[in-house]
């Protein structure tokens, strides 16, 4: 690590209190530090403009915009405020764009995004098929499915991805007598048997970390199999050690399961050109029987969880949005961003190769 320059910047963070608490600040403000930044802890109950001149605003404010987008009035006043600030103030580097964040708040808008991608086919990527509950009503639900191509077992989550705790609560649903215990809004998606393994992919800018996980042991659809309830917690941590977990004995295990690194590249590419997020992470499974990679989620600023060096990429990433906007933002309406798209999509980085002797450091936010 650099030694600690002059501050020339600052970074305006913000979190709530429950993430807060899992951050190494220590080691966040001595990376920052080397880089020539300050940190500074925002204050959303204060106007923004009393609490000093940023340069970078690093936020996970994804609680926040999901209940202002269902009406909270704080959640909504707090939200007008930040967005008033960044348009008074375009020259800061926000990390990562509210509009952008809100995209993977409805799991439905994501998943539409993911199947709605050419090149995905080809190269043995999917999402599985999924479709949207609105309704109680079981039979409209069952038609909706049908046309969806949604086949039992299903997954069953909430629509709305971020802002409770019931956002991580799934039911596994095994046949149509027991539709009723989704509960709308919602979204159902096809289980896919992925012999119990979870890829978990985290991003930052164009580095990336693949962690292997646990997951759902193999199901098929069944008329004796009684609704599952779990949540992603209990099952897919590192120490989880549900016994939803433990594969059946008839159950094979050699089958295609190889995980493709160049097809976690190809899915990152499409996430930064049609999400734009510097900060995120998807999972995936593999098919059992096909060898096929599903990409069955997508977080905005996930746990980084054993991240290599964590805070000095997540820096180095902020010295290259800082710069970037820079330019973009310079007093030359004809300056063209340096960093073009594809400079910054094809470079990418596997930090398990390039990770120094600093060893593994992260933070759990998830």
């Amino acid at each position: 690590m650099s030694e600690c320059r002059p501050f020339s910047k600052t970074i305006g963070v913000w979190m709530s209190d429950k993430k807060s608490q899992k951050l190494n600040w220590k080691e966040l403000i001595c990376v920052s530090n080397s880089h020539g930044y300050r940190i500074v802890k925002l204050d959303l109950e204060r106007p923004l403009e009393e609490q000093g001149e940023i340069d970078v605003f690093l936020h996970k404010l994804t609680d926040v915009i999901a209940a202002a987008d269902v009406g909270d009035p704080t959640a909504s006043r707090i939200i007008s405020n930040i967005e008033q600030y960044l348009s008074n103030h375009p020259n800061i580097a926000v990390i990562d764009p509210l509009d952008n964040v809100r995209i993977l708040l409805n799991r439905y808008n994501y998943y539409s995004i993911l199947q709605n991608e050419p090149t995905f086919s080809r190269h043995g990527i999917f999402t599985p098929a999924f479709a949207e509950f609105t309704t109680c009503n079981a039979q409209e639900n069952l038609e909706i499915m049908r046309q969806r191509g949604v086949r039992f077992p299903i997954i069953c989550k909430p629509t709305v991805a971020h802002g409770s705790k019931s956002a991580h609560e799934m039911i596994l649903v095994f046949n149509e007598r027991d539709l009723n215990v989704c509960r709308p809004p919602c979204v159902v998606q096809s289980f896919v048997n992925h012999n119990a393994v979870l890829h978990k992919v985290f991003i930052i800018g164009n580095r990336y970390h693949i962690c292997e996980r646990p997951s759902l042991k193999n199901f098929t659809a069944s008329e004796d199999l009684e609704p599952i309830f779990y949540s992603t917690g209990e099952v897919c941590k590192a120490d989880s050690q549900s016994t939803l977990s433990i594969l059946d004995p008839h159950d094979e295990t050699d089958l295609q399961m190889t995980l493709k690194e160049e097809n976690i590249k190809r899915i990152i590419r499409v996430l930064r050109k049609e999400i734009g997020l510097i900060l995120a992470g998807f999972d995936v499974v593999i098919d059992n029987l096909t060898g096929r990679h599903a990409v069955i989620d997508i977080n905005v600023y996930p746990s980084y969880e054993n991240f290599p060096n964590f805070f000095e990429n997540l820096l180095n990433c902020i010295d290259e949005t800082v710069n970037r906007t820079i330019v973009i933002s310079g007093d030359n309406g004809d300056c063209q961003d340096h960093h073009s798209v594809s400079q910054r999509l094809n470079g990418l980085i596997n930090v398990a190769f390039s990770a120094s002797k600093l060893g593994v450091t992260g933070m759990n936010i998830n």
